[in-house]
């Protein structure tokens, strides 16, 4: 076997590290620019009609397509990824991502080209969608196979914390041009600027990946000839129930995360009447609040243990769906930004922020970035894709009262709830707080 320099490692982790954040970054504000624009412009602009609520849905089934191209994604970059290293297919995913946005950015509307733009909408989607399949996977598994044991949580959570600077980044982009403009300029070009600007962030990003090595866990099986033929199918077939764990437990995180960055914006705007910016300024205090409490939580969970972390988060989208949708109700500005701040610390950001060392030592090295990659992907394709898609048809069903998508929302975290609880001892097993507690107490410094 060979052997990995394990004084090399922690250099090796902080470059991994970064390259890992740098990338998510990129590709996330990408993937968050299309949810905040479908939920603000592309109604009026590529699906016009007599119908606001019509005109949503098809925007946010366009939202949706990205989310089923991500499972296809996932098992393209994950067969490689296993294969040939999971560099190359972090590189390969921005530049696909990055020319994805862009276009979309100069893409005419249904006015100037008519049927012709929705189309094409769509396939620019699926492009984004098809990209960022591959991204988490392998943007995780650089990170956490290069992480020391007791840091793997830590790590692991860059990723999280790009997505989030992602978030900022592009929410933040929209709200300053939203408000700079008058509503005619933001709708006939002004919504366009970040999206072409990804090409900046995406030619930073490609830059930073290209300067590391691949993992040394990724290294070291290539080295003792582990590497399988059909990856994904090796995974199905010695590790089907980490499938079906990675799917209950991220359902919750997953429909929490879209429940309210992106349907809250398009329920508070036309159901309950708030200004955009508020729920845009909601959004931005949330992402800058998360840069601080994903790594903290996550260096929680490296200490104390991942399960009591995630069992947290599943019991708190619970308890706070219905709050969530009642203080939107109330139209004032604290308390939507309090609530959502809330919601999304409690719930998603601590299952998020300990999910990628669970879901990834589920599964062998060898088959790692295409097993936990698929399970992971085809739960974002079947609870993020389509919950701006069945929230609005549950608000529309409800006389415009928000409860029924409240108790969507609170239903799928009690299924992560019970999912959590179920495999405590198998979670409790690839991390031991114990252990980690000594390997910190030992540390030098």
């Amino acid at each position: 076997m060979k052997q990995v320099n394990d004084a090399a490692e922690p250099a090796g982790a902080k470059r991994a590290g970064r390259a890992s954040m740098v990338g998510a970054i990129a590709d996330w504000y990408d993937y968050f620019l299309y949810g905040t624009a479908a939920a603000l412009v592309f109604g009026p602009l590529y699906f016009p009609g007599d119908d606001p609520t019509a005109g949503t849905l098809a925007a946010f089934a366009t939202f949706a397509v990205g989310f089923f191209f991500r499972p296809v994604g996932s098992i393209f970059f994950g067969h490689f990824g296993d294969r040939i290293g999971r560099k190359r297919m972090l590189v390969v995913t921005m530049l696909l991502m990055g020319g994805a946005s862009t276009l979309i950015g100069l893409l005419p509307t249904y006015e100037q080209i008519g049927v012709a733009a929705p189309v094409l909408l769509v396939i620019l989607r699926a492009v984004q969608g098809f990209a960022v399949g591959g991204e988490w996977g392998g943007a995780t598994l650089m990170a956490v196979e290069s992480a020391p044991p007791h840091r793997k949580a830590f790590f692991g959570s860059v990723v999280q914390t790009g997505a989030y600077i992602g978030l900022l980044t592009a929410t933040g982009a929209f709200y300053l041009f939203s408000t700079l403009l008058s509503e005619p300029a933001f709708l006939s070009w002004g919504w366009r600027i970040p999206f072409v600007a990804s090409v900046v962030i995406l030619a930073v990003g490609y830059w930073v990946r290209r300067g590391v090595d691949d993992t040394p866990e990724f290294r070291s099986a290539k080295a003792d000839g582990k590497i399988r033929k059909v990856p994904l199918w090796s995974a199905l077939r010695e590790n089907p129930r980490s499938f079906l764990i990675v799917v209950g437990m991220r359902l919750g995180e997953n429909v929490a995360n879209y429940m309210v960055l992106t349907f809250a914006i398009a329920y508070a705007t036309s159901s309950a009447g708030v200004d955009k910016n508020v729920l845009l300024i909601a959004l931005i205090v949330t992402s800058a609040a998360a840069l601080f409490t994903v790594p903290l939580i996550a260096r929680y969970a490296d200490r104390y243990g991942y399960y009591r972390v995630y069992v947290f988060g599943a019991a708190a989208g619970v308890c706070l769906a219905f709050p969530f949708f009642w203080s939107l109700d109330t139209g004032s500005t604290a308390v939507i930004i309090t609530a959502t701040l809330v919601v999304l610390t409690s719930a998603e950001i601590a299952m998020a922020a300990v999910q990628q060392p669970i879901f990834t030592e589920l599964f062998d090295t060898e088959f790692r970035y295409s097993g936990a990659g698929f399970a992971y992907q085809f739960t974002a394709a079947v609870g993020g894709g389509l919950t701006p898609l069945i929230a609005t048809w549950l608000v529309d069903a409800g006389g415009g009262s928000g409860n029924w998508a409240a108790g969507y929302m609170a239903a799928v975290c009690a299924i992560a709830l019970v999912t959590t609880v179920a495999v405590r001892k198998r979670i409790r097993a690839i991390h031991r707080p114990e252990e980690s507690r000594t390997r910190v107490a030992r540390a030098p410094g």
